[in-house]
């Protein structure tokens, strides 16, 4: 697969958090580094998602006595997972993994700060209406395919992908570049998905 001028490298929430060790942990979550660090060098452009939340935040399952982690509630938006906390502002678990190559990023992408939502997607909050701008940022720059790789397959990963097919933007994923959590089928689910909206999901021989 040849990689053009005109497509980008976005790599989601690679960060200390989602990695072995870290409060929201992502089964072998840091052996994304070698294959995104190794696809990376083929981008021109690549950009960098980074959960960024205060600690009150809505989503945070301490915030919600009597509740347990991964139960869910209904909010305004729809139903919320309640995670473990995560990737507190200026946390060490909200740094990047040290590991990953960011040097080449041109643009990090914040998302989940607001308390009262959260944010999966890098291009939406979980209401699917406020944006975080990224979609601007690409067309502005003529960006027309998105690789997309990170973590979690099952949660940002995916709900990035759909939200970048949904505005225009040709999207593909890099599973061998990702790991996911896998709550209630939701690996299987993401599959199901992506294929139902022609968003192909390939290997990393692809660009070698």
């Amino acid at each position: 697969m040849k990689v053009s001028s005109k497509d980008v490298l976005i790599i989601v929430d690679v960060q200390n958090d989602f990695c072995t060790g870290g409060a929201l942990a992502v089964p072998g979550g840091e052996k994304v580094v070698p294959a995104i660090n190794r696809i990376g060098e083929r981008f021109e452009n690549v950009v960098l998602t980074q959960d960024w939340h205060p600690a009150d935040h809505v989503s945070f399952v301490s915030n919600h006595p009597r509740k347990r982690p991964y139960d869910t509630i209904e909010l305004s938006y729809g139903s919320q997972v309640l995670w473990p906390d995560h990737c507190v502002q200026a946390s060490s678990g909200a740094d990047f993994h040290r590991g990953l190559e960011t040097v080449r990023a041109s643009l990090v992408v914040r998302k989940g700060f607001r308390r009262h939502i959260d944010s999966y997607s890098a291009f939406y909050e979980n209401d699917k209406k406020t944006p975080t701008g990224l979609a601007g940022y690409l067309r502005e720059r003529d960006l027309k395919t998105l690789f997309f790789a990170g973590l979690a397959f099952d949660f940002c990963v995916r709900y990035s992908a759909e939200d970048a097919r949904n505005a225009g933007f040709d999207a593909v994923v890099i599973e061998e570049a990702c790991r996911g959590i896998d709550l209630d089928g939701s690996v299987a689910a993401t599959h199901h998905s992506l294929k139902s909206l022609g968003i192909p999901v390939v290997g990393i021989e692809a660009f070698f």
